[in-house]
């Protein structure tokens, strides 16, 4: 049976002793030119205090996530306190562990988390029952009533999917970018091309700074290997292989997919010429080319990778950095680093109003995942972006 990403978090791996407080600062580099839609807004929050985070669960096909990985886990950074004892209760064995040894070590807090200017006052699931479990174990929190009352009450709003198709993400965010909020949309953004050009077409109309996109452009290798360019010792990049453990199925694709294309995104840009991908059985491979830059591959569902789910080989002229998101080889302590850096990157958009991601990048990796399963239906034909776009 084919295990899925969220599948394989909560099977209750054994977690390494989490690495001292101090082990890994610094700031984090963006992974694209940063965007203003709007002038900056003020350097502090409204109330003087902290920026008020709503927080909306979104379903799979329909059906309501008791726990919601994507803000159990990613939205949690936003906010000051937690019960641990109440959200033990709620969470599987694995996750009790993962939440008081590492997410919520005060030994793991990269010398800058609790963040001191973040809470999150909301949390939206249509069932209020569900939302009343996030609510509980986060002091403060409350659930929200409606998005439209939300989104008069917040700063800012952050959408977790966790494995859906984001077939429902326009009309849960839409009261939020009407009011012009700054706004986290998980991936997959918009379920196809159209969906997601709505989505970022909207965003602007409303000049509601938006950002989206993987965990994976996150890790601390991203970092390193900007650190190499910059250095100029190895000089430019020739090629990247993006890798990733799980094993691959044409439904996957459009969810899992989105990650090792990101790590081509956020490494290589905007700008991607063609697509081609060949599958067999749980593995899948993808060629992506550029018409002024290094091609890239995807290599989905990977089978060395247990343990650290996956991996990016970044090949320069003069040699070659491989990276995973483990942190000195423990990968819990290096997951908890990317997801912080990612709510940190909203943070910061939140304060400045200023996009960390340009809106081209998210609408071309959707695209690259409609290229690569047409690729696929037609012999691994190499397909053009513009095929998908139009």
């Amino acid at each position: 049976m084919v295990e899925n990403r969220r599948e394989w978090m909560l099977r209750g791996v054994s977690h390494a002793a989490a690495l001292g407080a101090g082990a890994l600062l610094g700031s984090t580099v963006q992974a694209a030119p940063a965007v203003a839609l709007v002038a900056p807004a003020p350097a502090t929050p409204p109330d003087g205090k902290s920026w008020r985070i709503g927080v909306i669960s979104a379903r799979i096909q329909g059906k309501p996530q008791r726990i919601n990985g994507h803000t159990w886990h990613f939205a949690q950074y936003l906010h000051p306190a937690i019960d641990l004892k109440t959200a033990q209760k709620h969470l599987d064995p694995g996750n009790q562990k993962y939440f008081e040894e590492i997410v919520r070590n005060p030994a793991c807090n990269f010398g800058i988390l609790p963040f001191s200017d973040t809470r999150i006052t909301h949390y939206y699931e249509a069932d209020p029952e569900v939302a009343k479990l996030f609510a509980d174990s986060f002091p403060g929190v409350q659930v929200a009533t409606s998005l439209e009352k939300m989104a008069e009450e917040v700063d800012a709003v952050w959408l977790g999917d966790a494995s859906g198709t984001g077939d429902d993400h326009f009309d849960l965010l839409a009261p939020a970018l009407t009011k012009g909020l700054p706004t986290f949309c998980d991936k997959p953004i918009g379920e196809t091309v159209a969906g997601t050009r709505k989505i970022l077409e909207f965003a602007r109309q409303h000049k509601a700074p938006l950002m989206s996109g993987s965990i994976f452009s996150y890790e601390w290798g991203v970092e390193e290997v900007r650190r190499l360019l910059a250095k100029g010792e190895l000089g430019e990049i020739q090629y990247v292989i993006a890798s990733m453990q799980g094993g691959y199925s044409p439904e996957g694709w459009f969810v899992y997919g989105h990650h090792p294309c990101w790590s081509i995104m956020t490494l290589l840009g905007a700008g991607v010429e063609a697509v081609s991908l060949y599958a067999r059985g749980s593995s899948a491979h993808g060629l992506v080319t550029y018409p002024d830059r290094p091609p890239a591959e995807i290599w989905y569902g990977r089978p060395d990778l247990v343990g650290n789910y996956n991996e990016t080989s970044v090949h320069f002229a003069k040699g070659l950095y491989r990276y995973s998101p483990a942190i000195e080889g423990n990968f819990w302590y290096g997951h908890h680093y990317e997801m912080m850096s990612m709510a940190r990157a909203f943070r910061e958009m939140v304060r400045t109003r200023v996009e960390p991601v340009p809106q081209q990048q998210i609408l071309e990796v959707t695209a690259m995942l409609y290229a690569g399963a047409k690729s696929l239906r037609e012999k691994s034909r190499l397909v053009p972006l513009v095929e998908v776009l139009s």
